[in-house]
């Protein structure tokens, strides 16, 4: 493989970092949101439509985080207020983000992303760090919204595991009824960090009709949020190995095209299916391997009742 298909690679697993980050913040407080795949196409389709209509780069990213930010306040609500169960709300909420994204695509089938908008998306190298051999080419020749991705993973980082907040927020997660005791706002947490989860998925579902595509097409997540809520298992719900796991993936998205090059005779849907075929051998490996380090939040997907604390 050359360097561009790495490359190549890290920018197809930017969408994936995006819903990954935020799937790992909102089960961070302890809610399992399974709407990650609604949510990144409520997204695509906001930010899409409002590239058509303004042309402005900032308002169609604003738009796709709103609307990502819209389908997690459903969920936050039926979830955390009225302490509907987590799984079937995150169902639900993918159920009615494909049909939002339906809805509002009408008429968007054929259109493609302005050129103004192409060129404020497009890869530019960073002064020096672009430079150095082979890394430089990877990581450092690309779009505004792959460095967004590298500078959003660290501050993940450092806000969930060095900040008063992020402890809380574990706190959260880990055993709500004793930080409630503690004088936390549980229930303030739980928005918060589900509203910022969907405003990620939005903007994650916005980087593949904008930048990725770049036009409009139906189901145009094609399954990524199935394995975004995954591979947050895989990264062991720890950010900084966020990256890894989209960037993997990223590369057996696009190897159809590469192994296209050489004279190997695989079907094309054996190669298709190859990204949710290791999703799940991941997912037997990691039930199987029982661990205490890197575990799930303990009141992950609990419905928390203050009365019964």
């Amino acid at each position: 493989m050359d360097i561009s298909f790495f490359a190549a690679a890290v920018v197809a697993g930017t969408p994936l970092l995006y819903a990954i980050l935020g799937e790992l913040i909102t089960e961070k407080s302890g809610q399992l949101n399974l709407g990650v795949e609604g949510m990144m196409l409520m997204g695509a389709v906001i930010g899409f439509k409002m590239a058509i209509i303004t042309g402005n780069p900032y308002l169609a990213l604003l738009g796709a985080m709103a609307a990502g930010g819209f389908g997690a306040i459903i969920y936050a609500v039926l979830t955390v207020t009225f302490r509907a169960n987590q799984v079937v709300s995150g169902l639900t909420l993918t159920i009615f983000g494909t049909g939002f994204a339906s809805f509002m695509g009408q008429g968007l089938m054929g259109e493609i992303v302005p050129p103004d908008m192409k060129l404020f998306f497009a890869d530019f190298k960073i002064p020096f760090l672009g430079d150095i051999p082979i890394l430089g080419q990877i990581f450092f020749n690309q779009g505004i919204l792959v460095y967004s991705g590298y500078l959003l993973t660290i501050i993940a980082g450092l806000y969930i595991y060095r900040t008063q907040i992020g402890l809380n927020l574990r706190a959260v997660g880990e055993n709500t009824a004793a930080a409630d005791a503690a004088g936390i706002h549980v229930s303030l947490y739980k928005y918060v960090h589900v509203i910022i989860g969907g405003v990620l998925c939005g903007l994650a579902g916005a980087y593949l009709s904008l930048v990725y595509i770049p036009s409009w097409q139906e189901n145009v997540t094609a399954g990524r949020g199935w394995i975004a809520v995954a591979l947050v298992i895989f990264c062991k719900w720890n950010p900084y190995r966020v990256m890894m796991g989209a960037f993997l993936f990223g590369g057996l998205d696009i190897i159809g095209f590469r192994i296209q090059k050489f004279d190997i005779h695989i079907s094309q849907y054996i190669i298709d299916l190859l990204p949710y075929i290791v999703t799940i051998v991941i997912l037997i490996l990691v039930s199987v391997r029982k661990s205490h380090s890197g575990s799930a939040p303990a009141s992950l997907g609990v419905s928390y009742f203050r009365e019964e604390r």
